[in-house]
């Protein structure tokens, strides 16, 4: 059952915000060579990137660049060996256990990179004849939305190289891909994460998930885990409302400014279903 919301902020005016505050006019169209869905900068302080000079002329500067990113899929072998060394790094900084990245056809892996290294990854998985990973534990509960008829995803395995970028600016765009491909493409009305306790606050208060399965042990990391939900009605909602904003979003405390705005997720959709 779902609970009731707290209610969002007024959204800004359009006039108190830029058009694409994520430097989105730096986008590219997609790479046919390495099948880069899309590109995108963001501003971060040279600062945090580098190793202190002594003798640098200007050891004060705050020079604010843009990140480039680039997003495209775990398509082949190689990229999904190097997003599963990010996850086991990620994991294991955490004690649990993580299972190296497999192709298969229900599951689709997201990948970001900067400067051809990959910072960022998570992975929407697609309900079929084999279910869900989170029905290991929580077929009960997933199965009550499927007997009204939804159609469920989950997310897995999302880890972030946060000791070079933005993981606020990564973890928006990841779960925005993530959900273009789930709501946009395959007609998904829920997503569902099963996620350790002490996680849990991150993704309800930033995302709106909500509480939909008690305290279990997962058996695939052995650590302790319930089940969100996220209606994607209301992902949608807020995208629409908040997504390309960033800080012009003033007051509203959740990842959707960071997400891209509903203009660009509609032409993301639209590039991939015709293919291109």
């Amino acid at each position: 059952m779902l609970g009731p919301r707290t209610p969002s902020p007024p959204a800004p005016k359009m006039s108190e915000t830029h058009k694409f505050p994520f430097g989105f006019r730096g986008r590219r169209k997609p790479d046919e060579w390495d099948k880069t869905i899309i590109a995108f900068e963001s501003p971060y302080r040279l600062k945090d990137l580098c190793i202190p000079q002594v003798d640098a002329p200007n050891p004060a500067s705050d020079t604010v660049q843009q990140q480039k990113f680039k997003i495209r899929l775990a398509s082949s072998d190689t990229r999904r060996q190097s997003a599963s060394m990010l996850i086991e790094k990620r994991y294991a900084s955490r004690g649990y256990q993580a299972r190296a990245l497999e192709e298969d056809p229900q599951r689709i892996t997201v990948l970001v990179f900067m400067e051809e290294k990959i910072v960022g990854t998570t992975t929407l998985g697609l309900d079929g004849p084999a279910g869900l990973m989170a029905d290991s534990v929580y077929k009960q509960e997933i199965d009550s939305l499927r007997a009204q008829g939804r159609a469920v995803c989950e997310l897995t395995k999302l880890a972030i190289d946060d000791e070079h970028v933005d993981s606020k600016h990564i973890v928006a765009v990841l779960f925005h891909l993530c959900k273009i491909y789930g709501q946009n493409i395959h007609h998904a009305t829920d997503f569902v994460i099963e996620i350790n306790p002490r996680h849990a606050s991150f993704y309800k208060k930033l995302l709106g998930f909500e509480d939909f399965g008690p305290e279990r042990v997962c058996p695939r990391v052995n650590a302790p885990a319930v089940l969100l939900r996220l209606p994607l009605q209301y992902a949608d909602e807020q995208i629409a409302r908040y997504g390309g904003m960033m800080k012009a979003a003033a007051g509203v405390r959740s990842l959707y400014p960071y997400c891209f705005s509903k203009d660009d997720e509609l032409g993301i959709a639209g590039r991939l279903i015709r293919g291109e």
